[in-house]
């Protein structure tokens, strides 16, 4: 992946074939971008390192940057992720007595989204069942 000569990070920069250089049809992720602007190479210098403190913000805002992308990425593909099937989103539509305009636009995050309470929940039954087999700890 080519990140040489641009202004920073647009969602459009295209990965590029690493012995031939043509653009691919892919995208380059926002972390892929920064992991290849924190990288130290030999005989160059990264310039971000020596910064310290401000490095320290610096990666706080890309992570906030990433997450956003991969947040909107959820909520732009429901269709994909197949959000209509979930039981929960079912219940809410019958629980507001089919009200749509009460319920507003439902995103459901999916278990593999770090945080959501799909990925909490699928931990603790993975935790209840490691006990359930190896006992307590």
């Amino acid at each position: 992946m080519s990140f040489r000569g641009e202004d920073g990070y647009q969602i459009n920069i295209p990965k590029r074939h690493e012995t031939t250089k043509i653009p691919l049809s892919k995208t380059g992720s926002a972390s892929e971008f920064y992991s290849y602007r924190i990288m130290e190479r030999h005989g160059e210098v990264c310039y971000l390192l020596l910064f310290r403190n401000l490095l320290n913000q610096f990666l706080v805002d890309m992570f906030a940057k990433i997450e956003t992308e991969r947040l909107d990425w959820i909520r732009h593909y429901q269709k994909k992720l197949r959000s209509e099937e979930y039981i929960h989103l079912k219940d809410a539509i019958t629980a507001t007595d089919g009200q749509l305009s009460e319920l507003g636009k439902m995103v459901v995050l999916p278990s593999s989204f770090t945080g959501g309470s799909r990925y909490m929940h699928e931990r603790t039954q993975d935790a209840m069942t490691y006990v359930r087999h190896f006992g307590r700890p």
